[in-house]
Protein backbone atom coordinates (compact mmCIF):
# COMPACT_ATOMS: atom_id res chain seq x y z
CA UNK A 1 0.00 0.00 0.00
CA UNK A 2 1.16 3.52 -0.60
CA UNK A 3 0.02 4.49 2.90
CA UNK A 4 0.03 2.20 5.90
CA UNK A 5 -3.56 2.25 7.13
CA UNK A 6 -2.75 0.45 10.35
CA UNK A 7 -0.72 3.40 11.56
CA UNK A 8 -3.70 5.73 11.46
CA UNK A 9 -4.82 6.59 14.96
CA UNK A 10 -1.85 5.33 16.91
CA UNK A 11 1.70 4.24 17.30
CA UNK A 12 3.11 6.12 20.26
CA UNK A 13 4.38 4.12 23.21
CA UNK A 14 1.55 5.34 25.43
CA UNK A 15 -1.10 4.40 22.88
CA UNK A 16 -1.71 7.96 21.69
CA UNK A 17 -1.87 8.97 18.06
CA UNK A 18 1.54 9.61 16.52
CA UNK A 19 0.48 9.22 12.87
CA UNK A 20 -1.48 12.42 12.28
CA UNK A 21 1.01 13.64 9.72
CA UNK A 22 0.54 10.54 7.59
CA UNK A 23 -3.19 10.71 7.07
CA UNK A 24 -5.74 12.74 5.18
CA UNK A 25 -8.82 12.95 7.40
CA UNK A 26 -12.17 13.22 5.67
CA UNK A 27 -13.82 15.06 8.56
CA UNK A 28 -13.25 17.44 11.47
CA UNK A 29 -10.13 16.37 13.42
CA UNK A 30 -12.01 17.27 16.61
CA UNK A 31 -14.91 14.94 15.82
CA UNK A 32 -15.73 12.15 18.26
CA UNK A 33 -15.00 9.59 15.55
CA UNK A 34 -12.59 10.08 12.66
CA UNK A 35 -12.83 8.43 9.26
CA UNK A 36 -10.59 7.96 6.24
CA UNK A 37 -10.16 5.60 3.32
CA UNK A 38 -6.72 4.63 1.99
CA UNK A 39 -5.34 1.56 0.25
CA UNK A 40 -8.69 -0.22 0.26
CA UNK A 41 -9.06 0.19 4.04
CA UNK A 42 -11.57 2.39 5.87
CA UNK A 43 -10.18 3.49 9.23
CA UNK A 44 -12.62 4.41 11.99
CA UNK A 45 -10.86 6.11 14.91
CA UNK A 46 -12.46 6.64 18.31
CA UNK A 47 -11.39 10.15 19.27
CA UNK A 48 -12.54 10.99 22.77
CA UNK A 49 -9.42 10.13 24.81
CA UNK A 50 -10.39 12.45 27.67
CA UNK A 51 -13.45 10.27 28.25
CA UNK A 52 -11.62 7.00 27.52
CA UNK A 53 -13.61 6.65 24.29
CA UNK A 54 -16.69 5.63 26.25
CA UNK A 55 -19.77 4.70 24.25
CA UNK A 56 -21.40 8.10 24.38
CA UNK A 57 -24.18 9.05 21.99
CA UNK A 58 -21.69 10.96 19.85
CA UNK A 59 -19.30 7.99 19.70
CA UNK A 60 -22.08 5.54 18.83
CA UNK A 61 -23.50 7.91 16.22
CA UNK A 62 -20.08 8.50 14.69
CA UNK A 63 -19.24 4.81 14.56
CA UNK A 64 -22.62 4.00 13.06
CA UNK A 65 -22.40 6.72 10.41
CA UNK A 66 -18.86 5.86 9.35
CA UNK A 67 -19.42 2.12 9.42
CA UNK A 68 -22.39 2.50 7.08
CA UNK A 69 -20.26 4.70 4.82
CA UNK A 70 -17.53 2.05 4.72
CA UNK A 71 -19.99 -0.71 3.87
CA UNK A 72 -21.46 1.36 1.02
CA UNK A 73 -18.11 2.40 -0.46
CA UNK A 74 -16.89 -0.01 -3.19
CA UNK A 75 -13.32 1.19 -2.63
CA UNK A 76 -13.35 -0.22 0.90
CA UNK A 77 -12.16 -3.81 1.10
CA UNK A 78 -11.60 -4.00 4.87
CA UNK A 79 -12.50 -1.88 7.89
CA UNK A 80 -10.13 -0.98 10.72
CA UNK A 81 -11.19 0.23 14.17
CA UNK A 82 -8.55 2.07 16.17
CA UNK A 83 -8.39 4.87 18.72
CA UNK A 84 -6.66 7.96 20.07
CA UNK A 85 -5.44 7.80 23.68
CA UNK A 86 -4.52 5.04 26.10
CA UNK A 87 -7.97 3.41 26.08
CA UNK A 88 -9.59 1.74 23.08
CA UNK A 89 -13.05 1.88 24.65
CA UNK A 90 -14.21 1.95 28.28
CA UNK A 91 -17.76 0.79 27.62
CA UNK A 92 -20.91 2.65 28.61
CA UNK A 93 -20.78 6.40 29.08
CA UNK A 94 -21.65 6.69 32.77
CA UNK A 95 -21.94 10.47 32.46
CA UNK A 96 -25.10 9.98 30.40
CA UNK A 97 -26.85 8.52 33.42
CA UNK A 98 -26.42 11.74 35.39
CA UNK A 99 -29.55 13.89 35.69
CA UNK A 100 -29.47 17.19 33.90
CA UNK A 101 -26.80 16.17 31.38
CA UNK A 102 -28.16 16.95 27.89
CA UNK A 103 -27.69 14.24 25.25
CA UNK A 104 -27.81 14.46 21.46
CA UNK A 105 -30.28 12.33 19.54
CA UNK A 106 -29.21 8.70 19.14
CA UNK A 107 -29.16 7.72 15.46
CA UNK A 108 -27.65 4.25 15.85
CA UNK A 109 -28.07 1.37 18.24
CA UNK A 110 -24.98 -0.27 19.74
CA UNK A 111 -26.49 -3.74 19.39
CA UNK A 112 -27.18 -3.11 15.70
CA UNK A 113 -23.58 -1.98 15.23
CA UNK A 114 -22.27 -5.19 16.81
CA UNK A 115 -24.58 -7.25 14.60
CA UNK A 116 -23.46 -5.42 11.46
CA UNK A 117 -19.80 -5.92 12.32
CA UNK A 118 -20.33 -9.67 12.63
CA UNK A 119 -22.60 -10.14 9.61
CA UNK A 120 -21.41 -7.54 7.09
CA UNK A 121 -19.65 -8.55 3.88
CA UNK A 122 -16.34 -6.87 4.71
CA UNK A 123 -13.68 -8.06 7.17
CA UNK A 124 -13.38 -5.89 10.27
CA UNK A 125 -10.12 -5.53 12.19
CA UNK A 126 -9.51 -4.03 15.63
CA UNK A 127 -6.26 -2.34 16.64
CA UNK A 128 -6.18 -2.27 20.43
CA UNK A 129 -3.29 -0.08 21.48
CA UNK A 130 -4.89 0.67 24.84
CA UNK A 131 -7.12 -0.67 27.55
CA UNK A 132 -10.51 -2.24 26.81
CA UNK A 133 -13.28 -2.66 29.37
CA UNK A 134 -16.98 -3.52 29.61
CA UNK A 135 -18.86 -2.71 26.39
CA UNK A 136 -15.56 -2.00 24.68
CA UNK A 137 -14.72 -5.70 25.08
CA UNK A 138 -17.90 -6.55 23.20
CA UNK A 139 -16.91 -4.19 20.40
CA UNK A 140 -13.46 -5.77 20.14
CA UNK A 141 -14.86 -9.30 20.34
CA UNK A 142 -17.37 -8.65 17.55
CA UNK A 143 -14.60 -7.92 15.07
CA UNK A 144 -13.27 -10.61 12.77
CA UNK A 145 -9.70 -10.02 13.87
CA UNK A 146 -8.65 -8.05 16.96
CA UNK A 147 -4.98 -7.48 17.73
CA UNK A 148 -3.82 -5.90 20.98
CA UNK A 149 -0.62 -4.53 22.41
CA UNK A 150 0.54 -7.04 25.00
CA UNK A 151 0.57 -4.41 27.76
CA UNK A 152 -3.08 -3.49 27.20
CA UNK A 153 -5.55 -4.47 29.93
CA UNK A 154 -8.92 -6.03 29.09
CA UNK A 155 -11.77 -6.71 31.47
CA UNK A 156 -15.47 -7.27 32.12
CA UNK A 157 -15.74 -4.74 34.93
CA UNK A 158 -19.54 -4.50 35.06
CA UNK A 159 -20.05 -6.42 38.31
CA UNK A 160 -17.84 -3.91 40.12
CA UNK A 161 -20.50 -1.22 39.58
CA UNK A 162 -23.47 -3.46 40.27
CA UNK A 163 -24.46 -4.49 36.73
CA UNK A 164 -23.68 -7.38 34.39
CA UNK A 165 -22.10 -7.77 30.92
CA UNK A 166 -25.54 -8.64 29.61
CA UNK A 167 -25.74 -7.37 26.04
CA UNK A 168 -22.12 -8.06 25.13
CA UNK A 169 -22.42 -11.61 26.46
CA UNK A 170 -24.22 -12.42 23.19
CA UNK A 171 -20.99 -11.61 21.35
CA UNK A 172 -18.46 -12.82 23.90
CA UNK A 173 -19.84 -16.10 25.23
CA UNK A 174 -19.59 -17.99 21.91
CA UNK A 175 -15.86 -17.18 21.90
CA UNK A 176 -15.18 -18.35 25.48
CA UNK A 177 -14.99 -21.64 27.32
CA UNK A 178 -17.46 -21.69 30.21
CA UNK A 179 -14.62 -21.75 32.73
CA UNK A 180 -13.06 -18.62 31.24
CA UNK A 181 -16.42 -16.88 30.93
CA UNK A 182 -17.30 -17.55 34.55
CA UNK A 183 -13.96 -16.33 35.85
CA UNK A 184 -13.76 -13.22 33.70
CA UNK A 185 -17.42 -12.21 34.09
CA UNK A 186 -17.78 -12.91 37.81
CA UNK A 187 -14.48 -11.62 39.14
CA UNK A 188 -14.59 -8.38 37.17
CA UNK A 189 -10.80 -8.27 37.06
CA UNK A 190 -8.94 -6.59 34.26
CA UNK A 191 -6.48 -9.03 32.73
CA UNK A 192 -3.47 -8.61 30.44
CA UNK A 193 -4.18 -8.85 26.71
CA UNK A 194 -2.29 -12.17 26.37
CA UNK A 195 -4.76 -13.70 28.85
CA UNK A 196 -7.69 -12.36 26.80
CA UNK A 197 -6.13 -13.82 23.66
CA UNK A 198 -5.63 -17.20 25.32
CA UNK A 199 -9.31 -17.16 26.33
CA UNK A 200 -10.36 -16.44 22.74
CA UNK A 201 -11.77 -12.93 23.23
CA UNK A 202 -9.23 -11.42 20.83
CA UNK A 203 -7.00 -13.00 18.21
CA UNK A 204 -3.58 -12.19 19.57
CA UNK A 205 -1.46 -9.86 21.68
CA UNK A 206 1.89 -8.64 20.38
CA UNK A 207 4.63 -6.39 21.76
CA UNK A 208 3.58 -2.76 21.48
CA UNK A 209 6.52 -2.03 19.18
CA UNK A 210 5.18 -4.63 16.74
CA UNK A 211 1.48 -3.76 16.88
CA UNK A 212 1.30 -1.42 13.89
CA UNK A 213 3.28 -3.76 11.65
CA UNK A 214 1.12 -6.71 12.72
CA UNK A 215 -2.09 -4.81 11.93
CA UNK A 216 -0.68 -3.53 8.65
CA UNK A 217 0.31 -7.02 7.51
CA UNK A 218 -3.13 -8.34 8.44
CA UNK A 219 -4.82 -5.65 6.36
CA UNK A 220 -2.53 -6.29 3.40
CA UNK A 221 -3.48 -9.95 3.47
CA UNK A 222 -7.19 -9.21 3.74
CA UNK A 223 -7.41 -6.79 0.81
CA UNK A 224 -5.86 -9.44 -1.45
CA UNK A 225 -8.93 -11.63 -1.02
CA UNK A 226 -11.80 -11.41 -3.49
CA UNK A 227 -14.65 -9.25 -2.15
CA UNK A 228 -17.29 -11.90 -2.82
CA UNK A 229 -15.04 -14.63 -1.44
CA UNK A 230 -14.45 -12.67 1.77
CA UNK A 231 -18.17 -12.00 2.21
CA UNK A 232 -19.06 -15.65 1.82
CA UNK A 233 -16.21 -16.79 4.04
CA UNK A 234 -17.56 -14.59 6.84
CA UNK A 235 -20.88 -16.37 6.41
CA UNK A 236 -19.13 -19.73 6.75
CA UNK A 237 -17.68 -18.73 10.09
CA UNK A 238 -21.01 -17.57 11.52
CA UNK A 239 -23.53 -19.92 9.89
CA UNK A 240 -21.92 -23.35 9.64
CA UNK A 241 -21.45 -23.86 13.41
CA UNK A 242 -25.19 -23.22 13.87
CA UNK A 243 -26.29 -25.78 11.26
CA UNK A 244 -27.02 -29.49 11.57
CA UNK A 245 -24.26 -31.40 9.80
CA UNK A 246 -26.36 -32.60 6.86
CA UNK A 247 -27.69 -29.11 6.24
CA UNK A 248 -24.14 -27.72 6.43
CA UNK A 249 -22.86 -30.21 3.83
CA UNK A 250 -25.66 -29.24 1.44
CA UNK A 251 -25.34 -25.50 1.96
CA UNK A 252 -21.54 -25.43 1.64
CA UNK A 253 -21.59 -27.62 -1.50
CA UNK A 254 -24.00 -25.20 -3.18
CA UNK A 255 -21.93 -22.25 -2.04
CA UNK A 256 -18.71 -23.78 -3.35
CA UNK A 257 -20.24 -24.50 -6.74
CA UNK A 258 -21.62 -20.99 -7.02
CA UNK A 259 -18.30 -19.41 -6.11
CA UNK A 260 -16.28 -21.55 -8.53
CA UNK A 261 -18.64 -20.48 -11.32
CA UNK A 262 -18.40 -16.77 -10.49
CA UNK A 263 -16.61 -14.10 -12.50
CA UNK A 264 -14.52 -13.33 -9.43
CA UNK A 265 -13.20 -16.89 -9.32
CA UNK A 266 -12.43 -16.79 -13.04
CA UNK A 267 -10.37 -13.64 -12.51
CA UNK A 268 -8.66 -15.01 -9.41
CA UNK A 269 -7.68 -18.28 -11.10
CA UNK A 270 -6.44 -16.42 -14.18
CA UNK A 271 -4.35 -14.11 -11.99
CA UNK A 272 -2.87 -17.11 -10.19
CA UNK A 273 -1.92 -18.79 -13.46
CA UNK A 274 -0.48 -15.58 -14.89
CA UNK A 275 1.41 -14.78 -11.66
CA UNK A 276 -0.13 -11.35 -11.28
CA UNK A 277 -2.37 -9.61 -8.78
CA UNK A 278 -6.09 -10.07 -9.26
CA UNK A 279 -7.97 -7.01 -10.49
CA UNK A 280 -9.49 -6.33 -7.07
CA UNK A 281 -6.15 -5.98 -5.23
CA UNK A 282 -5.45 -2.30 -4.41
CA UNK A 283 -2.21 -0.93 -5.91
CA UNK A 284 0.95 -1.52 -3.88
CA UNK A 285 -0.74 -3.97 -1.49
Amino acid sequence: MSEDPSRVGGGAEDGTDSGAGNRTPTDDPDAAVLYEVAGGVATITLNRPDYRNALSVEIVNGVGDHFEAALADPRVRAILFTHVGNTFCAGADLRAAQPGVPQPTLRHNFVEILEKIMTCDKPVVGRLAGHVTAGGVGLAAAMDISIAADDAIIGFTEVRIGVAPAVISVVCLPKLRRADASELFLEGERVPAPRAAAAGLINRAVPRSELDDEVSQTLRRLVRGGPNALANTKQLVTRVPQMPREEAWEWTAELSQRLFQSDEAAEGIAAFRERRDASWVPPES
